[in-house]
């Protein structure tokens, strides 16, 4: 990681600190903000309403981050394959929200095959399940038809903007039922963006697009302080296989 020495430094007297301009971000490594402070729900909340998010390894401090771009997902922009279509018609999958929310973290804060560790430290997950204590933090869950839990993901409603965290999957199409399932409930509330923070391939092939950081601060300055209204539970009944998102 960087030397944290040039960075904007929270100062430990200081526990309400402000985060510094999102122009300050640095442009490589790309939205790289500030390092320090902690992980209490004020300051999380604080940072997600600001379009920032922490990001870091268990050997480091905790960075925080604004990308530009952002990733995001309008969700009527949702594109849902004809292969995915069958998928969820087909596997018997059930869609539950807020059932297992520690299950979801810590499934995704699980080694990948083949990949580097997580950044999904125990203090990361600590704190999402303050969040999730708190009514800010949700997760969307996927069972099979033993009732086992195999895919998901979770992250912060922030006014009608949902901010993504992770997602993880363990058997196929579990992962992107879990987006689709997601979206077609945000939409169908009032929400008006998904955020993804960083685009990439499986994103993209979704309907993942990116706009410029002052675009997304905007919509998060226009839509932080109006939640649309949700009970956080699905839909029953509702077949997302038939659903053709339009904006």
């Amino acid at each position: 990681m960087p030397d944290s020495l040039s960075l904007f430094m929270f100062d430990p007297a200081q526990p309400d600190q402000d985060f510094p301009p999102l122009e300050q971000a640095w442009d490589a490594p790309n939205g790289l903000l500030a390092v320090g402070g902690d992980l209490s729900v004020p300051r999380l909340l604080r940072a997600y309403r600001s379009g920032i998010f922490p990001w870091f390894d268990v050997r480091d401090p905790i960075y925080w981050w604004s990308p530009d771009p952002r990733a995001v997902l309008y969700p009527g922009r949702l594109r849902i394959s004809r292969s995915l279509r069958k998928s969820m018609r087909n596997r018997g999958y059930r869609v539950c929200f807020d059932r297992n929310f520690s299950g979801v973290v810590h499934a995704c804060a699980a080694p990948r095959s083949g990949g580097p560790g997580t950044w999904i430290t125990p203090a990361m997950q600590a704190a999402y399940q303050q969040l999730h204590a708190a009514g800010v933090a949700h997760s969307v869950e996927v069972y099979d038809g033993a009732d086992v839990l195999v895919g998901g993901l979770y992250g912060l409603a922030v006014g009608g903007v949902f901010c993504g965290e992770s997602m993880f999957s363990q058997a196929v199409d579990s992962s992107k039922t879990a987006f689709v399932a997601l979206a077609w409930h945000l939409q169908h509330w009032g929400f008006v963006l998904i955020d993804c923070q960083l685009p990439n391939s499986h994103l993209r092939s979704l309907g993942v697009e990116t706009i410029p950081r002052t675009a997304f601060r905007a919509l998060l300055d226009q839509h932080a302080a109006t939640p649309p209204g949700t009970d956080w539970v699905f839909r029953e009944g509702v077949d997302l296989s038939r659903w053709e998102p339009t904006d």
